[in-house]
């Protein structure tokens, strides 16, 4: 086998050393147009995940590099003066320059092919003279470029400005700290890479963005990867990894001083940065303005540049991964927002994977489409965790009045991976601070406190969230209704929410669906309620009305979810006549006075509710019905006062819902739900579900439900856990308005994240209350808490702990003979 390695990167290099030693027969080449030294004194961070799977499969590597780490533990967080450290983290790094030179050994060792300062001819020709062909040519990929049609890459530029630069000292830890500057916030991220042993002196200056050391742990914060260090135009074509030629009058980075040196990046929003002046600033006043706004952190000592200039993060996704026998690894075929880690690890894992599966597989076409089966989902999961702590960093500015600790507890759990509890396992004293702070009493899981909605206290902050289940007759709930949401109210959540509730026969979505738009129904519904408040003490039943709009007249979910009937079809109604989908029936639009007849078909279904008992009522603006019709440009298309700019599209919504206030009991709290993006283009925007938000409190809404999605046909939704509570976390720390987060929210830890993060104030879970109706339960019973935020009912107090199991452990040897 003939293989082409494009790029000499740490990625492209240990692929071709893995390959080489797997089978000696092969003949590998790796183009890298660098001279093998070239570097801008950047360094590589990998987890001990990564190190376990270099050990395994070359430890030859595995034990040059481990004599090379520096490691450390720490992290300070500095809000406002104060210092914050929290402990048990575990990072380690290493110089650029000593990987390579360690790499670049392994593979003239084997055997390989280096060829420095040669640029590699392009992928196609390759591809016709080798027989695999790997593209590990970084974020501007040419490979990828030259076959965009095939690869059908999609790059997002992001919104904050960064620039690598270092400082001559060794920091005790990573250090996280802002700067509310007269222009806005800025970000400082440091970290050592070079310790203060004189055995460092003469060493590469190194990039040591922190990545986690243990095994399975994500790092609290992993510093930046240095793929786009340098000017833009000098990257052109690089791997992230391989920072490219030296520009003109790029320095040397000279031997590092005898105390160490850190890497030091500064960070803000564009705005933030054009107000400074710094889209106008040349490096070295670039680099005195960061050295005077972060004096007390350096110390007083002057930053150092090597041709740093200002950046912005593209992330990198592609559709696929191969074309022919030409195959992307690294940051050709992905990025993830260095503040969670390395590129270079997942580069290097990306290796390993290649390598395992080429030696697995019969050929190389099925080989290829191993390898992309095997870490796609893995680096899905990365990204996803990136973009939530690229958001993060992006809204740092909402979060600076956050109390202290509470403000480092955010910052620690950002990206989703680390937790709560995990977090407690590193630092419990630190946690413990936190929910001291947050007057959470000792032993008390933070989603197990109380919050008041105004006339109305939940006893903790789970909510089970509003589900249809297409089960009722004539829109009268039966005994299915009463069972179900009875279960769940004895299961111990603060909050049970119905499923939407129609306001109207016209207004559902199936002929299974609720309603609240008669006697008959309202009796029933009573029934319901009765038996909640009767037996199941203290648990808050909550109401969601809402309109099907141009979504309804569908068969059952399990006979084919938003499928038209195939009979007995009843006609629609909408904002605009647009049907949901291809097939769907075409709704009416509505004229100014079938609006009014609509408005008052809500008020009289909000009467029914308040004489049924319900204690909350909650106004269904999301997921495309009716009113969440009107709010999405993509399904309003009006020219009258209801359509057009975001005011005229909440009109009627607003009109709605203070019809509904104005009749639902002044001490029952109201809720609103909302769909805060489209996931289309063209559509609702974050900015929009914020002014949407701030409209709807304007007019009394107690709380923002904050979903996303369901309002087109062809979204594409960004899954994964949690993956809608950064949008609930924008609405809570831009407005100061309560909300509740919703979306793949599935573990207790989850909710103790969200809730004591201040990222929401409730968290609603639907399909964790399907598979176990006592989630609440459960959840505080493995948590060790029996207390008033998780009463058990009477009659089920002999289950409130957790059975006894078989035994499985054997009887330890009590004797050893030697």
């Amino acid at each position: 086998m003939r293989v082409a390695v494009i790029g000499g990167g740490p990625g492209g290099l240990y692929a071709a050393a893995l390959l080489k030693r797997l089978d000696p027969t092969r003949e590998i080449t790796v183009f890298e147009r660098n001279a093998p030294d070239d570097t801008f004194g950047f360094g590589v961070v990998l987890s001990d995940e990564t190190l376990g799977g270099i050990e395994h499969a070359d430890p030859e590597v595995y034990r040059a590099l481990q004599a090379e780490f520096v490691r450390w533990d720490d992290i300070d967080i500095v809000h406002r003066g104060r210092t914050l450290t929290s402990g048990g983290h575990g990072f380690a790094a290493l110089g650029r320059r000593r990987l390579l030179a360690v790499l670049h050994r392994r593979c003239r060792g084997l055997g390989v092919d280096l060829r420095f300062r040669t640029e590699a001819p392009p992928a196609a020709a390759l591809a016709r003279e080798y027989d695999l062909v790997i593209a590990a040519d970084g974020v501007h990929s040419a490979t990828r470029t030259a076959h965009a049609d095939v690869f059908r890459p999609r790059l997002t530029t992001h919104r904050c400005r960064y620039i690598w630069l270092a400082a001559d000292f060794a920091f005790d830890a990573f250090r996280f700290e802002i700067a509310e500057t007269e222009h806005g916030v800025v970000q400082l991220h440091a970290y050592p890479y070079a310790g203060p042993e004189p055995a460092d002196a003469g060493r590469e200056p190194a990039y040591a963005g922190p990545e986690p050391a243990d095994a399975g742990r994500e790092p609290a914060y992993a510093g930046p990867e240095p793929a786009d260090a340098g000017p833009e135009p000098a990257d052109a074509g690089r791997e992230p990894a391989d920072p490219g030629p030296a520009p003109d009058g790029a320095r040397p980075a000279g031997p590092e001083p005898a105390l160490g040196a850190s890497t030091v990046i500064v960070e803000m929003r564009e705005e933030v940065w054009r107000a400074a002046g710094l889209d106008r600033a040349d490096e070295r006043t670039s680099v005195e303005w960061c050295g005077k706004v972060f004096t007390d952190a350096l110390r007083g000592r002057a930053l150092r540049s090597n041709n740093s200039s200002w950046i912005a993060f593209r992330t990198v996704v592609n559709e696929h991964w191969s074309h022919g026998n030409t195959v992307l690894l690294g940051d050709a075929a992905h990025t993830a927002h260095f503040s969670i880690g390395s590129g270079t690890k997942l580069a290097v894992e990306d290796a390993l994977a290649l390598a395992a599966c080429l030696q697995e597989q019969p050929d190389i076409p099925r080989a290829l489409a191993a390898y992309e089966a095997e870490r796609r989902p893995v680096v899905a999961s990365t990204q996803r965790a990136a973009r939530a702590s690229l958001a993060w960093f992006e809204e740092l500015a909402g979060y600076v009045d956050q109390p202290p600790r509470q403000f480092a507890f955010n910052l620690l759990t950002r990206s989703r991976r680390v937790t709560h509890d995990n977090l407690r396992l590193r630092d419990a004293g630190f946690v413990a601070a936190v929910e001291d702070e947050a007057g959470i009493p000792a032993g008390t899981p933070p989603m197990f406190t109380p919050f008041r909605l105004r006339g109305l206290t939940l006893r903790n902050r789970v909510v089970v969230s509003p589900m249809d289940m297409y089960s009722s007759e004539d829109g009268v709930p039966g005994d299915f209704h009463l069972v179900h949401l009875g279960a769940r109210a004895l299961g111990g959540a603060g909050l049970v929410m119905t499923e939407m509730v129609c306001v109207s026969e016209q207004g559902r979505i199936t002929p299974g669906c609720a309603g609240l738009y008669t006697d008959e129904q309202a009796a029933a519904w009573r029934r319901v309620t009765d038996f909640v408040h009767t037996r199941a003490p203290g648990t808050a039943l909550g109401v969601q009305l809402g309109h099907s709009g141009r979504k309804g007249s569908t068969k059952l979910m399990w006979d084919g979810i938003d499928e038209p009937l195939d009979t007995g079809n009843w006609p629609l109604v909408a904002a605009s006549p647009l049907p949901y989908k291809p097939g769907s029936q075409r709704p009416h639009e509505l004229t100014t006075g079938e609006l009014a007849d609509l408005r008052r078909e809500f008020t009289d279904a909000a009467r029914r509710a308040a004489d049924c008992g319900f204690d909350l009522l909650e106004l269904h603006c999301a997921h495309g019905y009716l009113l969440s019709g009107f709010l999405s440009p993509l399904t309003n298309q009006r020219t009258d006062a209801y359509g057009g700019s975001l005011a005229g599209r909440l009109r009627f919504p607003l009109d709605v819902f203070d019809a509904v206030r104005e009749v639902w009991p002044d001490d029952r709290p109201m809720t609103v739900r909302i769909s805060a993006t489209d996931w289309a283009d063209g559509g609702t925007t974050a900015e929009d579900a914020v002014a949407m938000a701030a409209a709807f409190a304007e007019h009394g809404a107690d709380a923002i439900d904050v979903s996303t999605g369901q309002v087109v046909s062809d979204e594409r939704p960004d899954f994964g856990r949690s993956y809608q509570t950064p949008f609930a976390d924008r609405i809570r720390n831009s407005l100061g308005v309560p909300v509740i987060a919703v979306g793949a929210i599935s573990s207790w830890d989850d909710v103790n994240s969200l809730v004591l993060a201040g990222r929401a104030d409730l968290c609603a879970l639907a399909r964790p209350h399907l598979y176990d109706p006592h989630w609440t339960l459960h959840a505080a019973a493995e948590q060790g808490y029996a207390g008033p935020g998780a009463p058990w009912p009477l009659p089920y107090q002999a289950g409130s702990r957790t059975p006894p199991t078989g035994r499985t452990d054997a009887p330890k040897p009590r004797l050893t003979l030697r």
